[in-house]
């Protein structure tokens, strides 16, 4: 079966940086599924899915555009420091949720502190990143009624 809209796909992926190492890699885990063309991965993945069935390995540079978007200045700033007191682990790399300007919550990571604040970085780590994809599909099924109408994977039961 080949990957088209309304399949359950499965895969793995190895990330590489901009100098061709190894950053993320999936295999020594299950194999991550999810319901193709309803938006559940990144574009640039999924359109480079597209077509192609269990068994194939694809090679693919996902622009960030269709990443995790472009890098956007408007989401660092500088807060108190009273914001964070009494904050267990706080330090440069905590990660918290903040709401943005129209009351959006929001991942931030701690990227600065000093003596004017607590400058945080809402961005996504990938942000602004072309990224250099190694997949692998795995296993492609028909999707269930269930998940074609909830747009995602069912949860496996416990």
């Amino acid at each position: 079966m080949k990957v088209a809209e309304n399949t359950v796909v499965s895969f793995h992926y190895r990330l590489f940086d901009d100098d061709g190492e190894l950053e993320v890699d999936t295999r020594d885990g299950d194999a991550l599924p999810y319901l193709h063309g309803r938006a559940n991965i990144i574009a640039g993945l999924e359109n480079a899915m597209a077509g192609h069935e269990a068994g194939d390995i694809l090679r693919v540079k996902v622009p960030p555009q269709l990443g995790y978007g472009l890098y956007d200045d408007d989401k660092v700033r500088t807060l108190e420091p009273s914001f964070f007191e009494g904050l267990e682990d706080f330090g440069i790399g905590f990660t918290c949720q903040l709401e943005d300007d129209e009351g959006t919550l929001e991942l931030a990571t701690v990227v600065d502190i000093d003596d004017d604040g607590v400058t945080v970085d809402s961005n996504h780590p990938y942000a602004g990143r072309t990224l250099d994809f190694e997949v692998e599909i795995i296993d492609v099924r028909a999707a269930t009624e269930a998940e074609i109408a909830q747009g995602r994977v069912e949860s496996p039961t416990a």
